[in-house]
């Protein structure tokens, strides 16, 4: 009998110490909208690294998770006239960080799900794999 009063004990305990534990977790979620935001932070412009192109009337930005198509405005063509000091044919991507207002919004020109309008340039840097180029008409 006094095996199963301990062994009971021991459960409940056991058991307590568990819902403790999940009590403290959602006490401690961080909320996202505190006023420790910077400036940049509240503006509502989103930052992107990724592999940019513009060849003829198209311009394209290859993030690692998305491909977006970027409104030609005179920012882009600003990033474009940076870029081009990097690359070696036309097609060729180049590495950029940059922070635009990014929209889904059907457009008449721009076909891609995703779109960014270019608002700041933060970086431009050389193509990571100069040897992965495909050449046509050769």
């Amino acid at each position: 009998m006094k095996k199963i009063v301990i062994l009971l004990l021991c459960i409940s305990v056991f058991l307590n110490c568990k819902n403790d534990k999940k009590t403290e977790q959602t006490n401690e979620t961080i909320s996202t909208e505190s006023s420790d935001r910077t400036e940049k932070q509240n503006d509502g412009l989103t930052l992107l690294k990724g592999e940019f192109v513009y060849h003829g009337d198209a311009a394209v930005l290859q993030t690692h998770a998305e491909i977006y198509g970027v409104f030609i405005t005179d920012k882009m063509l600003e990033l474009n006239n940076m870029a081009e000091k990097y690359k070696k044919e036309p097609t060729d991507m180049v590495q950029v960080e940059i922070r635009g207002k990014v929209t889904n919004k059907k457009d008449e020109i721009i076909l891609w799900d995703n779109k960014v309008e270019i608002v700041e340039i933060l970086n431009v840097s050389p193509p990571k794999d100069i040897n992965n180029v495909v050449k046509l008409g050769q």
